[in-house]
C-alpha cells in the first residue's frame, strides 16, 4: 500500500532561493546532521539536476541505511521530482513546489513511498514510518526556510 502525505513550509525566502536550497545536496547534509547523512556517490555536493543521482548513506532507527535517488523532473523555480532508484523503499516519490507569495515563497513538500515486506511493511507504514518521515520532511522545510538552525547546532553548547 501506498502512503503520502503533504508538509507546507513558509518561508520569507524567494522561490528561486528556496528552490536552489531544496535541490543543494550541501543544505540537505546540513539539515539531517543528526542522522549523519552525507552524500557518497553521484553528486556529491553543490545542485543536483534533471536526470542526476545521489546516494545517500545515513543512520535512521539505529540502521545504516543506503538510498540512491534521481531526479526526474524539473522546472525551475516551481517544482522538480526526486524519485528513489535503490534503496530501502520498495517505492519512493517526493514531489517539491514552489510558488511566489507576498511574503516570500511557500514551499509544499508531497511524499509517497511504499515500505517492502507485504504485510509487515504496511503495519511499519502506519505505526512508524509515515510519522517519522513526516517529521524528518516538516524539519527539513523549516531549516531551508531559515525558521529553526541545523540540528547539530540546535544539540551543540549553547543549546543546553
Amino acid at each position: 500500500m501506498t502512503v503520502s502525505f503533504i508538509c507546507r513550509t513558509e518561508s520569507g525566502l524567494s522561490r528561486e532561493q528556496l528552490f536552489d536550497l531544496a535541490r543543494s545536496i550541501d543544505a540537505h547534509v546540513d539539515s539531517q546532521a543528526d542522522a549523519g547523512e552525507r552524500a557518497v556517490a553521484g553528486v556529491t555536493s553543490g545542485l543536483i539536476g534533471v536526470g542526476q543521482e545521489v546516494t545517500w548513506r545515513a543512520r535512521h532507527f539505529g540502521l545504516p541505511i543506503r538510498m540512491t535517488s534521481r531526479i526526474t523532473s524539473l522546472e525551475f523555480p516551481g517544482r522538480f521530482v526526486d524519485e528513489q532508484v535503490r534503496g530501502p523503499f520498495k517505492a519512493f516519490r517526493h514531489v517539491h513546489e514552489f510558488e511566489a507569495t507576498d511574503h516570500g515563497c511557500l514551499m509544499t513538500d508531497r511524499v509517497e513511498f511504499t515500505a517492502p515486506f507485504g504485510p509487515l511493511g504496511r503495519i511499519a507504514e502506519r505505526l512508524v514510518l509515515r510519522r517519522y518521515l513526516e517529521g524528518l520532511i516538516a524539519e527539513r522545510g523549516l531549516y531551508l526556510a531559515g525558521i529553526v538552525p541545523p540540528p547539530a547546532a540546535q544539540t551543540g553548547p549553547s543549546a543546553m
